[in-house]
C-alpha cells in the first residue's frame, strides 16, 4: 500500500529527507514534552505559576532576540551542521536540569538553563527551513513542506501527552532523560544525511552585522515577503493571540469542562492538515491569492466565541478556521525557498521567525486586559473584522497574490555603510 511513496522519484525515495523528517519528529515531541515535565517539576517544588510563567517565557524571548543571529549562521555555515549543533545543545540542556531539580538550586539558575535551550531554536529554525531545497528537487518541495508540517504538528499534540505519561509511570527526572535522548538521536539522524552545497557560497570576509542588514534587505527588496511576513505578526499578535487565550477561559466557562476546548483545537488542526493536502494537490496559479483569501477563513474562531454557541457550532467554526492555515503552510516556505537565494534563506527565515513568534506571546499576554477594557464580545468582533482587513490590504502589495516579485530585482546585493 505505502510502496508508491517510496519508488524511484517519490517523495520517500529520498533518504536525506527521510533522516531529516524522522530527526524533526523526535525533535519536536521532545521539545513538547520538555516544558510539561519542567512546569510539573517545578509546581512539585513549590514554584508559583508566575515563577513557571517567567521561566517558561524566557525560552521563547532567547529565541526571538537571537533569531537574527541564528539566520546568519544558518548561511554561513551548512544547515545540517547547525542543526546538529541545534540539537546536541538541546541535549545538553534537557540533561542539566536534572541535577539542578534533584539539588533544589534557586529557580532562576533553572530559567537561565531554559534560556540557553531557547537559543537552540533560534538557529534551529531557520536552518530546517532553509535546508530543505538541498534534500529534495524543487518539484517535491510543496509536498515535502507539507509532510514537514504536518509532522510538526502532530508531534506537537503528541508531546504533552507523551510527557505526562512518563511523569506518571517514571517520574520528571526519568522523563527529562529521555527528552534528552530524544534530542541526541535526532542529532544522530542528521549527521546521516548528504547535505547538497550551496549554489553560491556567502562571502567569508563579510562582517557579522552586514550580513544581518543584508537579510533585512532582501525580505524589503522582496515586497511581498515583508508584507506577509508583517500581515502574519500583526494577526498571529492580536487575533491568533487572544483566540488561544480566549477558547480555553470561555468554553470552560460556558460548558464546565475543558473537552470543548480540546476537540476544537484537535478539529482546527485536521482542518490544517487537509487544507494543506489539497493546496499541495491543486497547484493554484495564484497561491498567494489563494492563501490569502483562505487565511481570511480564521475569522471564524473568534467570531463563534463572540456569541454564544453551542458546542457543534463551535466544532464546526473551528475545523472552517483550521482550513485557513493549510494553505499557508503548502505555500509560503516552498515560495521563499524558490524566489530568495539559497545564500539569504536562513536570514529571511529566521525574520519570519522573529516576528511571528516574537509578538504572538505579547498577544496573550494583551487579551486579558484588552478584552476586559473593549469588553468580550467587542473585542472579538473586531479582531475579527481586522483579521480581513489586515488580508485585504495585504493582496495590494505587488508579489503578493503569486509569491513572487513582478519583477527581477538586485536582491541580496550588500549595503556597506
Amino acid at each position: 500500500m505505502f510502496r508508491k511513496y517510496f519508488e524511484p522519484g517519490a517523495l520517500l525515495s529520498f533518504k536525506a529527507f527521510r533522516d531529516f523528517s524522522i530527526s524533526t519528529l523526535f525533535t519536536v515531541i521532545a521539545l513538547s514534552a520538555f516544558p510539561i515535565a519542567l512546569a510539573i517539576e517545578i509546581l512539585d517544588a513549590g514554584g508559583s505559576a508566575t515563577a513557571l510563567g517567567l521561566i517558561l517565557a524566557v525560552k521563547v524571548l532567547s529565541g526571538v532576540l537571537l533569531s537574527p543571529v541564528g539566520g546568519v549562521w544558518a548561511d554561513r555555515l551548512p544547515r545540517k551542521t547547525v542543526l546538529i549543533i541545534a540539537d546536541s545543545f538541546r541535549a545538553l540542556m534537557a540533561a542539566s536540569v536534572i541535577p539542578l531539580t534533584i539539588y533544589s538550586t534557586p529557580l532562576w539558575l533553572i530559567g537561565v538553563v531554559v534560556f540557553l535551550m531557547g537559543v537552540s531554536d533560534a538557529f534551529g529554525a531557520p536552518a530546517s527551513q532553509a535546508i530543505m531545497p538541498s534534500l529534495l528537487p524543487d518539484h517535491l518541495l510543496p509536498a515535502g513542506n507539507v509532510t514537514r508540517n504536518i509532522m510538526v504538528r502532530g508531534s506537537s499534540i503528541a508531546g504533552p501527552g507523551f510527557a505526562g505519561a512518563l511523569v506518571v509511570a517514571f517520574g520528571t527526572h526519568a522523563t527529562f532523560v529521555v527528552t534528552a535522548l530524544l534530542f541526541a538521536i535526532g542529532a544522530l539522524l542528521l549527521v546521516r544525511i548528504d547535505e547538497k552545497p550551496q549554489e553560491q557560497a556567502p562571502e567569508k570576509s563579510s562582517r557579522f552585522m552586514t550580513e544581518m542588514r543584508e537579510g533585512l534587505s532582501v525580505v524589503w527588496e522582496n515586497k511581498w515577503v515583508a508584507a506577509m511576513i508583517a500581515m502574519a505578526s500583526v494577526q498571529l499578535m492580536i487575533v491568533v493571540g487572544t483566540e488561544n487565550v480566549m477558547l480555553p477561559v470561555i468554553t470552560k466557562r460556558e460548558f464546565g469542562t475543558a473537552s470543548v476546548f480540546a476537540i476544537a483545537a484537535t478539529l482546527f488542526s485536521l482542518g490544517g492538515v487537509i487544507s494543506a493536502v489539497i493546496s499541495v494537490k491543486s497547484k493554484p496559479k495564484h497561491p498567494g491569492l489563494v492563501a490569502v483569501v483562505v487565511w481570511g477563513l480564521f475569522a471564524f474562531a473568534p467570531l463563534v466565541l463572540a456569541f454564544e454557541s453551542t458546542r457543534l457550532e463551535i466544532y464546526i467554526c473551528y475545523f472552517i478556521a483550521g482550513l485557513s492555515v493549510g494553505p499557508w503552510e503548502a505555500f509560503w516556505s516552498t515560495a521563499i525557498q524558490r524566489e530568495i537565494k539559497p545564500e539569504f534563506q536562513g536570514r529571511v527565515f529566521s525574520i519570519d521567525y522573529m516576528g511571528s513568534v516574537g509578538l504572538m506571546p505579547l498577544g496573550m499576554a494583551m487579551a486579558g486586559p484588552l478584552t476586559n477594557y473593549f469588553g468580550e464580545q467587542s473585542f472579538l468582533i473586531g479582531a475579527a473584522l481586522f483579521h480581513l482587513f489586515i488580508c485585504a490590504i495585504t493582496l495590494l502589495v505587488p508579489g503578493t497574490k503569486d509569491m513572487k516579485s513582478p519583477r527581477n530585482s538586485s536582491q541580496g546585493e550588500q549595503i556597506n555603510t
